[in-house]
């Protein structure tokens, strides 16, 4: 009972967040120095035709007006069509989504894979050299410009080593070899269902080099985390008890401290994931990933202001709804942590 409030607490409050964003995001959009109606129709439109676009987008009203009725057409689910597309943007967004998540989930699984082990090692290590070499590694990751990392990966492993693809998602040659049957988007899942082992291998060889790149500055963040967490947690009493009664080591460390000591780990894994979800541009422009980071970097060349209203709202959406789980899944993971 206690939960089902929490939730509901907060997502009412995420109510008004989202309202306080799209006020603010709706007016800098709108006053941006832009004829969105001749950017509709392209460079050559005549006057008369920017007019009529003008009136049809609704842009010859003021500026609360036209909020308003873009409220109301958001509630119905109408985030507006696109100026540089000339699609819905939720059309965009949807259809852009599942290549951003599909490579979201390998990079954070990643990250998390990778980064946990480390801070556990450095922490059990602390001042040997391991645990210098974890830390060094952590700066590294996080220091490093991920346009930078993801250029050195293409010169090493597509160029040198031609071990593994430069960019996009699948070889465009597979669509007359060895066509894939679409279910979901995600291409990995619809090649494993429909049996397509080419097309499967193509696509995880495509992912590694982009998630990888991905997943650097979230694995340094990650270990440095787990790392100051896992000191703390060893120096408690109750650490020092199990190690009295004879307890194996690693059961120590992973069942009980690493267990008390993930709390901030998951945080940062959360808002790592929630910021990546339309902040991958530098990956996605690099390796021409064809998802929302890409979409994203287009929209604010073109100034393309219901692309750029659709994906802020959904980004902030993300963030509300994946700090809530992160809240919940703290809560479960560590008794003492209280949903209030």
């Amino acid at each position: 009972m206690q939960r089902l409030e929490f939730i509901l607490r907060r997502l009412l409050t995420s109510i008004f967040v989202l309202l306080g964003v799209s006020v603010i995001t709706f007016f800098i959009a709108r006053v941006a120095p832009n004829d969105a109606a001749a950017m509709y129709i392209g460079p050559k439109a005549r006057q008369e035709d920017i007019d009529r676009v003008t009136k049809q987008l609704g842009l010859d009203k003021p500026l609360p007006v036209q909020y308003v009725i873009y409220m109301q057409e958001l509630s119905r689910g109408d985030l507006g069509t696109s100026i540089a597309t000339k699609r819905p943007v939720l059309q965009e967004l949807t259809g852009r989504l599942p290549a951003t998540l599909e490579l979201l989930f390998f990079g954070m699984f990643l990250a998390a894979a990778i980064g946990v082990p480390l801070g556990v090692l450095s922490a059990q290590s602390q001042g040997k050299l391991p645990d210098l070499a974890v830390r060094s590694l952590s700066i590294i990751g996080v220091s490093m410009p991920a346009f930078f990392l993801g250029l050195i990966l293409q010169i090493i492993f597509f160029r040198n080593l031609e071990l593994l693809p430069l960019a996009g998602r699948v070889d465009a040659d597979l669509r007359f070899t060895d066509p894939l049957t679409k279910i979901t988007d995600f291409i990995l899942l619809d090649s494993f269902l429909t049996s397509n082992w080419v097309t499967l291998k193509d696509a995880f060889l495509h992912l590694i080099l982009p998630a990888v790149t991905l997943s650097a500055y979230p694995t340094g963040l990650i270990a440095r985390m787990t790392r100051a967490a896992m000191l703390e947690t060893l120096e408690q009493d109750y650490i020092r008890t199990a190690k009295a009664y004879g307890i194996k080591q690693r059961v120590i460390i992973y069942l009980y401290a690493l267990k008390n000591a993930i709390s901030p780990t998951l945080t940062v894994l959360g808002l790592t994931f929630a910021f990546a979800l339309t902040g991958t541009f530098f990956v996605e422009i690099i390796f021409n990933w064809p998802g929302l980071g890409l979409f994203t970097v287009r929209s604010l060349l073109s100034l393309d202001y219901p692309a750029i209203m659709g994906m802020t709202l959904f980004g902030a959406t993300g963030y509300v709804l994946i700090n809530l789980v992160v809240d919940i899944l703290q809560a479960w993971v560590d008794p003492r942590i209280s949903l209030k």
